[in-house]
């Protein structure tokens, strides 16, 4: 295999198994490396479902970018003949007096609303007493209910592993178990990049690399990113219950009701008529992704229980079935950084998503192949610029 490439993207979980395909396709030489083998269950695009909504409670500059996700998704499918997307209809709930923050929004479901209006989104807006004749299995006390037709989930290890076959065949070189320890500028037209088995040579250079991104980055603007752990649990069904927990009848849920960060929890149908997958999100510690715990202590699984299933949906066991950790890395505004490094315009920074951006991978992989070889993206990436930090007095 040559060394020199006109793409190098490093990383290729969510964002970077879909910009090589995209750059691939459009006929770049492009070699794709990443640390582990993808799909793997190291970093943040693992662990059989991924939410995909098209009304964007984290703001309308999102929305454009997970509508054109869907249709990506179905192309892809056509393509590969693996099913990708799966519509089951989503459920947003709020209570009342919900101080719960959601990716850096207090008023989550409210601009989830607003969204929808404005991009002509197919809802319906729901009181407590429509919910519990709807939904019965939710215990719901002063909710009101956002739900979303097209709202589904994405299969994330399928999505990867389809998109980066696709990229395989159309030229793309994809080395893994390639740690890469450095990306650097060489001369005016190219940037080396520096594995722990090789180097290779590109004029653009995406870094992708998820919770480890901040190692290729000036200590300023490292420190914007954090890594924190958390976990997805698939919690038994009550026998007599499992017919309520399949869709169509149970939607994909995400109810908030905390305080501040720990927003709440989130779920999805039964994908195999036993188990349900909830998760919650957590921020208290930081974690070093080479260090992090990955296994999941059984006092975390009946907290997950107590906290939040229990007096919720009645119809979920306290038998934990299974349960994995996963990563986010956030920005201190959780929100998305795509962006050219700071020191170098030849490398793109395309990361960290802050927990909410493998439903939008599909249109951003697009963007950044546009803005590699055709110097814009057709979708507007502004919002994502480090240049808001700056503005912010954190760099």
């Amino acid at each position: 295999m040559a060394n020199n490439f006109e793409t190098i993207v490093v990383g290729l979980g969510a964002m970077g198994s879909a910009a090589l395909y995209q750059l691939a396709q459009r006929g770049s030489k492009v070699l794709g490396l990443d640390r582990f083998s993808p799909p793997h269950a190291n970093g943040s695009s693992h662990g059989e479902s991924r939410i995909i909504r098209q009304a964007i409670g984290e703001g309308e500059e999102y929305v454009p970018f997970a509508l054109r996700s869907y249709e990506l998704w179905r192309e892809i499918e056509k393509q590969t003949g693996k099913e990708l997307l799966t519509i089951t209809g989503g459920l947003t709930l709020q209570s009342q007096n919900s101080e719960g923050v959601l990716h850096g929004q207090r008023d989550f479901l409210d601009l989830a609303v607003r969204c929808a209006k404005q991009f002509d989104i197919r809802h319906e807006i729901f009181e407590t007493a429509e919910i519990r004749k709807r939904y019965p299995q939710f215990a719901v006390a002063d909710e009101r209910g956002y739900y979303e037709y097209e709202t589904g989930f994405l299969r994330p290890e399928a999505c990867i592993e389809a998109q980066l076959d696709l990229a395989r065949k159309h030229g793309a070189e994809v080395q893994t178990d390639e740690i890469v320890d450095s990306v650097e500028r060489d001369g005016n037209s190219a940037v080396t990049v520096k594995t722990n088995h090789r180097s290779y040579s590109a004029e653009r250079v995406i870094i992708s690399a998820g919770a480890w991104i901040a190692r290729f980055l000036p200590l300023a603007y490292a420190r914007l990113f954090r890594v924190y752990r958390q976990v997805m649990y698939w919690f038994a069904i009550r026998k007599d219950c499992r017919p309520m927990f399949a869709a169509p009848v149970f939607p994909i849920f995400i109810w908030i009701f905390g305080k501040g960060s720990e927003f709440g929890f989130y779920g999805f149908p039964s994908l195999d008529g036993e188990t349900i997958k909830i998760a919650t999100e957590q921020f208290a510690a930081n974690t070093d992704p080479d260090h992090v715990q990955r296994d999941v202590r059984a006092e975390e699984k009946r907290s997950m229980y107590n906290d939040y299933l229990r007096n919720r949906v009645p119809g979920i066991s306290d038998r934990c079935v299974n349960a994995a950790s996963c990563l986010y890395t956030t920005t201190p505004d959780s929100n998305f950084v795509i962006d050219v490094h700071p020191n170098n315009d030849r490398i793109i920074i395309a990361s960290p998503c802050s927990g909410h951006g493998f439903k939008h991978s599909a249109a951003i992989g697009e963007a950044l192949a546009e803005q590699v070889i055709d110097g814009k993206s057709t979708l507007d990436m502004s919002s994502f610029s480090l240049k808001r930090f700056h503005a912010l007095s954190l760099i």
